[in-house]
């Protein structure tokens, strides 16, 4: 190659990085926008169990959910439920649900989608099945409340109600109205 060809291309080479740099300098910068989390400082839990607990520190209840995640207003909001009593609290239920919230004080459990409350020591001895879409539950209180239709099971007999306050520790229910029901002797 000839003196004056590599001077040309060393030119060339020159203007090029040159028309490169003034090009970058004349360019407006790119806003980049910060990408911002518009979660709050919530949790979320996958295969969750809350213990409830009395004054005196003892197990009252277990609730048990596939998942939890607190919200915005502080509730926890749960999946696929199952609530369950200690054996030293004295209550017979196990109580399972699609979804429940935990209020924020933490006071009631609003249980609602396929609801069922089963006791294997229900009434008259035999197995007790209680079916609604809404339940909502104290379970320091041992009660459950719903102004939803209630359907019963009681053995082979069942009974349908609107409405229904369960006394879960003494076993009790009190339907609230429209209550018709089949007894099969």
């Amino acid at each position: 190659m000839k003196l004056k060809n590599v001077m040309f291309f060393i030119l060339l080479l020159i203007a090029a990085v040159g028309s490169w740099y003034l090009a970058n300098t004349f360019r407006t910068p790119e806003v980049v926008k910060a990408i911002s989390d518009t979660r709050t400082s919530g949790f979320y839990l996958k295969a969750a169990r809350i213990l409830g607990t009395d004054d005196n520190g003892d197990l009252l209840y277990e609730i048990e959910a596939d998942y939890a995640e607190q919200q915005e207003n502080r509730q926890i909001e749960l999946q696929n439920v199952r609530v369950r009593y200690s054996a030293g609290a004295d209550v017979p239920w196990t109580i399972s649900a699609d979804l429940a919230t935990i209020s924020d004080d933490e006071s009631l459990l609003q249980l609602s989608g396929h609801v069922i409350a089963v006791s294997n020591e229900g009434f008259s001895g035999q197995v007790t099945e209680i079916r609604t879409p809404l339940l909502d539950i104290d379970p320091n209180a041992y009660t459950a409340e719903t102004n939803s239709r209630v359907q019963i099971r009681i053995g082979s007999r069942s009974l349908t109600a609107t409405g229904m306050l369960a006394l879960l520790q003494d076993n009790r229910l009190q339907l609230k109205s429209n209550v018709s029901g089949k007894f099969i002797p």
